[in-house]
């Protein structure tokens, strides 16, 4: 079997002792991979290191140089442009690296075909992502990170790049993983690999940042709508034998980065499990309801998941299913029509 080929995307503005200490331990740990460095107006100092750097690297390195710091996202998009391997494996220089970490990461994709991989992260600096559910290694998730993140190159040249008129975090990330399954490719995250990373550069003012978060939003959901949280009850009768297409949806709409919560009797709870279904998606959790007064652990559960989400939606998991202690809970069929309205699944997967 070949390999396959790897770029190791490193945008850099300034901090250059925390720069060339990044891109020693990916010479160290990253063999077979070339190394495409690009200079976001650094300072004359930072300059020189990566040029310096860079010349030692032979036909192994790519230095790019932008005049002036055009933004994170931009950057990366500059070096993307001119990345024809396999994959691109975007590392930010606050990360520190180890044996075995271009490995995981790449393996995760291969064995997953995911279009997108972000691993776990510690320190001071940690994006925060979902946790991953007991005993899963890797799953399907919205959320990934520009700290550390794989690309797929086959989808890149399909999708396109990220938008650099978007914040240079949450909402570039989550339109474009968006874009990414409107294409059938899917997004994970590993468990493989945590890496340590301290904390990353701010870019521009507060005031500045909080404007194009903002804005960042607003254009996403006039794209792609609001983000929901559905909590869904079978009921005690139904059978987890029987809801399989039911919960292909729910990863469907799990994918377009909605949130299910669902409460399950304690047969359909274990039952779920046994299938992999608790393993599905990041966005899909399963709540097990006690098997000593059901109705009123139903209630108090409905209670403190609507402390946290104030506009969760109750549904009704099944015909002549009633939600116990909700009055406006909609109805299955509602569910499914608005997630078929926006099918992550016409597309051809990968």
């Amino acid at each position: 079997m070949i390999s396959p080929t790897i770029d190791i995307l490193v945008p850099v503005w300034n901090n250059p002792f925390e720069t060339r200490a990044c891109l020693a331990s990916i010479l160290d740990h990253s063999s077979g991979s070339r190394l495409v460095i690009v200079d976001n107006g650094s300072s004359r100092e930072t300059e020189l290191m990566l040029e310096e750097f860079s010349e030692s690297l032979g036909d192994q390195g790519l230095f790019i140089k932008s005049e002036r710091n055009i933004g994170l996202v931009a950057a990366i998009n500059l070096g993307l442009a001119r990345s024809d391997s396999d994959y691109t494996v975007i590392v930010r220089p606050h990360v520190s690296l180890q044996a075995g970490w271009l490995e995981a990461l790449v393996n995760a994709a291969e064995t997953t075909g995911a279009g997108l991989v972000s691993p776990l992260f510690s320190g001071t600096g940690a994006p925060s992502l979902s946790n991953l559910a007991p005993g899963c290694t890797t799953m399907e998730s919205c959320a990934v990170s520009f700290t550390t993140l794989v690309m797929r190159t086959e989808m890149r040249m399909v999708v396109g790049t990220f938008r650099d008129d978007l914040d240079g975090n949450e909402w570039c990330l989550k339109e474009y993983v968006r874009r990414v399954a409107a294409h059938g490719y899917r997004t994970c995250i590993t468990g493989r690999l945590r890496l340590s990373c301290s904390e990353g550069q701010r870019f521009g003012s507060d005031q500045r940042r909080s404007e194009m978060i903002q804005n960042s939003r607003s254009e996403y959901i006039s794209r792609w709508g609001i983000d929901r949280h559905y909590c869904v009850y079978f009921g005690a009768e139904a059978d987890a034998g029987s809801l399989g297409d039911t919960v292909a949806a729910i990863l469907d709409g799990a994918r377009q980065g909605h949130r299910f919560t669902l409460l399950l009797h304690r047969r359909q709870y274990y039952a779920f499990r046994k299938m992999g279904w608790n393993g599905l998606h990041t966005g899909i959790e399963l709540h097990k309801v006690s098997l000593l007064f059901p109705l009123r652990d139903l209630q108090r559960k409905i209670t403190a998941l609507r402390s946290v989400s104030p506009d969760l939606s109750a549904v009704r998991g099944g015909s002549g299913v009633a939600f116990p202690g909700v009055d406006a809970a909609i109805s299955l069929d509602e569910l499914l029509s608005s997630i078929h309205a926006r099918t992550t699944t016409g597309a051809v997967q990968h």
